[in-house]
């Protein structure tokens, strides 16, 4: 493998298989770069330590931000082009369904995403509540200062991509209150699959180039039914010509954080948690919540994540559909952040597998948190990681 000087710093050129590797990234540790690929080993920055890397390779990480860049995806040519030429400024954001939680997002992205939102724009099947929304909200303006926030623009189905980001929020089959199913989101997946599916197509066919945002739920399995349904042809053969691997981002885990963080206020034995801890994997049952990084303690991590996995059901208990939190932590938040390059918890594509942990968007690429792994946290994440792959 070879460093490529351009503009920005340096690319380095792989050849990895499609369907179990991004398109591009950053690379922050000289382990990621090995004929062993991408997958969950590149969140444990203690087995990356154990692979090696060129002389050429080390220093170009020390001397310049590095971008992996998959020439089985695009040329060299064309991923430079590319990494030359990303729109900088504000962004179009474009909702898709605005039930319960659609609307929830809408109204904080509207509040709080006057920086980076140029405009939001809305799309649901029912005509006069996409009139209800423009109006409402449009209607919602500091005196004296009335382009503050962003302007609500209602899309039709063919302007739905264009745009920056495209936010998936339909879904059906939501189980009632007085269901006994324990895993409302797995519930969800044969009834939500079929529209992530028309819907990523779709983006295909308009040739997306922005985020495709999963908010409905199981956010992990719906990204990669995106995933492939936009690089398969009509006969199911995988053809990689859709959607790359990078461009879908699930948001489910950044309620689980904050759910965590609710519990840890609450009782000081998991107080740690408030400065050291750290969530990953799916926003559902296989959660990984540790308490510390540092200073991990298996069993109080546990804890914690029960607390954080049964809040939802809390919630329905009282009566209530719990969307709330998740529409404003795990989207709403977690989707400004990304807009403005900051940390954030979403799930990102880990060698064909969509996978919650801490992560970043810049101009070079995908920043994925790496850090030391204890063995008994990693022997989790592995057990939640390949929960998702039997699901495939």
């Amino acid at each position: 493998m070879r460093c490529i000087p351009y503009k920005n710093g340096f690319v380095i050129p792989v050849e990895w298989e499609k369907r179990e590797a991004k398109g591009h990234c950053l690379c922050t540790h000289e382990g990621m770069v090995s004929s062993r690929g991408e997958g969950l080993h590149w969140l444990n920055a203690a087995m990356l330590d154990t692979i090696g890397a060129t002389q050429e390779i080390k220093q170009c990480l020390k001397s310049a931000p590095c971008t992996i860049v998959n020439t089985q995806w695009r040329s060299i040519e064309a991923w430079v082009a590319y990494l030359e030429h990303k729109k900088q400024g504000k962004k179009r954001v474009h909702l898709l369904a605005l039930g319960d939680v659609g609307s929830t997002v809408l109204t904080a992205l509207k509040l709080l995403g006057g920086d980076c939102i140029e405009t939001l724009g809305i799309y649901d099947v029912n005509e006069n509540v996409c009139q209800r929304w423009e109006s409402e909200l449009n209607q919602a303006a500091y005196p004296w200062a009335y382009d503050t926030l962003p302007n609500v623009e209602i899309l039709t189905e063919e302007t739905l991509f264009d745009c920056d980001m495209f936010v998936f929020c339909a879904s059906k089959g939501i189980p009632p209150l007085d269901s006994k199913v324990q895993d409302v989101r797995m519930a969800q997946f044969e009834a939500n699959r079929g529209i992530v599916s028309q819907f990523a197509k779709k983006a295909a066919i308009k040739r997306f180039q922005g985020i495709f945002a999963v908010v409905s739920d199981p956010v992990d399995p719906l990204c990669r039914e995106a995933f492939f349904a936009s690089n398969v042809n009509e006969s199911g053969d995988f053809i990689g010509a859709g959607l790359l691997p990078e461009q879908i981002k699930g948001y489910g885990l950044g309620v689980m954080n904050a759910r965590a963080a609710y519990y840890a206020k609450r009782d000081e034995q998991f107080a740690s948690f408030l400065t050291e801890g750290r969530a990953f994997g799916p926003h559902g049952s296989d959660l990984v919540i540790a308490n510390s990084i540092s200073n991990y303690d298996d069993e109080l991590s546990k804890a914690l994540t029960t607390l954080a996995v049964e809040a939802n059901l809390r919630t329905r208990e009282l009566g209530f559909k719990p969307y709330i939190a998740p529409a404003i932590s795990s989207a709403a938040i977690s989707l400004l952040l990304t807009l403005r390059g900051e940390w954030h918890y979403s799930s990102v594509f880990l060698g064909g597998v969509y996978m919650g942990c801490r992560n970043r968007v810049t101009s070079q690429g995908a920043e994925i948190e790496t850090l030391p792994l204890p063995d008994d946290l990693y022997k989790r994440l592995e057990k939640a990681y390949t929960r998702l792959e039997e699901l495939l």
